[in-house]
């Protein structure tokens, strides 16, 4: 039997047995040539489709110009999607990184120094929710309120504490502990897929702004039309001091970006933070074009209505079957709480059915379709759901 040959990668990731190597719109091809509905959108990466036209455009003009340069210097494209990204959210400037971990470590950063800047605090504290995620640097995992992430890291970055999700007397603790912010997500996705209720945010952003704790929002799954807004935060009635951005903003090339409130992000002074390839050229023209279509286009608009069709035809399917115990979600971030293991129902869809899906957790299927997905994938994901449940 022959020796087998060890990947010159690190085994960082649980990898399926498929190798994808080309994708449009809602489908991708493995190296044999076997087509699959992509209805997880690179983990909410892909919002628009696999190389939408929008954006291919616009890389392709900005391939032939210019591809990097260090923000030592003007960068005009990425002056635009800061402009865009301000006029359609609440906050005022924007600092670009390159994922979503960066992202939130860039948030924590500016949490503690605008605490140190305002009120001299010297010993930061920041809570965060508990089955949150938020990222894998140190800062990151920290802030993440799952143990299976802390293993084999700890001591974890002191500074950190959390609080039950979605609950009352979690509001009280938070007046009590006077931490310097608050991060959570509005739906927690590897937390799998819970939203936050509505009275319950609105309580606590009015706890954050008697208490002057800044109220941080982790829109990294949620951003960019996920949930049916471009920001997830439009449909709780809240402003948040700062809100983390990556996944769909650049549709696949690495791009994040955290938003802040004036007030809030001049703690950030020349020299406090940077990124070397944070918005360069490549990165901000993928962002803009992104968010240019988002904004302009009825992408958004059609997305809610396919939305709403595959939700009914999910209500249905779990009153069919006592395997789907809960759905829950918001917009085309999508989980079902099942009755078996989650991985179960995604093998068996990608293997026998060509269909991708992936988990949230043991027990909850995540469904995330493009946001340009049409009625007839719809059907087909559909018709899919129905024979792995029956």
């Amino acid at each position: 039997m022959p020796e087998q040959l060890l990947s010159p990668v690190m085994n960082t990731y649980g990898r399926f047995p498929l190798t994808l190597v080309e994708g449009k719109g809602s489908y991708v091809w493995d190296e044999q040539g076997t087509k699959y509905l992509d209805y997880s959108s690179g983990i909410a990466t892909c919002n628009l489709g696999h190389v939408p036209a929008v954006v291919e455009k616009a890389l392709q003009e900005q391939l032939s110009k210019l591809w990097h340069c260090s923000n030592l210097y003007n960068i005009p494209v990425q002056e635009q999607l800061a402009e865009i990204l301000v006029k359609n959210s609440c906050g005022d400037q924007v600092f670009f990184c390159n994922s979503g971990a960066e992202a939130n470590e860039a948030a924590l950063k500016l949490a503690r120094k605008y605490a140190k800047d305002n009120f001299a605090k010297e010993e930061p504290h920041v809570i965060t929710f508990k089955n949150s995620f938020h990222g894998r640097t140190m800062n990151t995992l920290s802030a993440t309120g799952q143990e299976k992430i802390h293993q084999g890291f700890t001591p974890l970055t002191p500074g950190f504490s959390f609080l039950p999700y979605n609950d009352e007397e979690a509001l009280t603790e938070l007046k009590t502990k006077q931490p310097d912010a608050v991060l959570l997500e509005l739906v927690q996705g590897e937390g799998g897929v819970v939203p936050a209720d509505a009275a319950w945010i609105k309580e606590l952003a009015a706890v954050c702004k008697e208490n002057n704790i800044l109220l941080m929002v982790d829109e990294i799954q949620t951003g960019m039309g996920r949930t049916g807004t471009l920001f997830a935060y439009e449909q709780y009635g809240i402003e948040p001091d700062v809100i983390s951005l990556a996944k769909g903003l650049g549709s696949g090339i690495p791009i994040g970006a955290i938003i802040a409130k004036e007030h809030v992000a001049k703690s950030f002074s020349a020299g406090t933070h940077g990124s070397t390839f944070g918005g360069n050229p490549i990165a901000a023209t993928a962002g803009l074009a992104t968010v240019t279509h988002l904004t302009t286009s009825n992408v958004l608009e059609d997305a809610n209505k396919l939305a709403d069709y595959i939700w009914a035809g999910l209500t249905e399917l779990a009153d069919q079957t006592e395997d789907v115990k809960q759905l829950r979600g918001k917009g085309l971030l999508i989980g079902l709480e099942v009755e078996k293991p989650a991985i179960d129902y995604v093998n068996k869809a990608r293997e026998e059915h060509n269909l991708l899906i992936i988990v949230a957790g043991p027990n909850v299927v995540r469904v995330l379709p493009p946001l340009t997905t049409n009625k007839e994938e719809a059907d087909q994901f559909l018709h899919v759901m129905k024979q792995l449940f029956q």
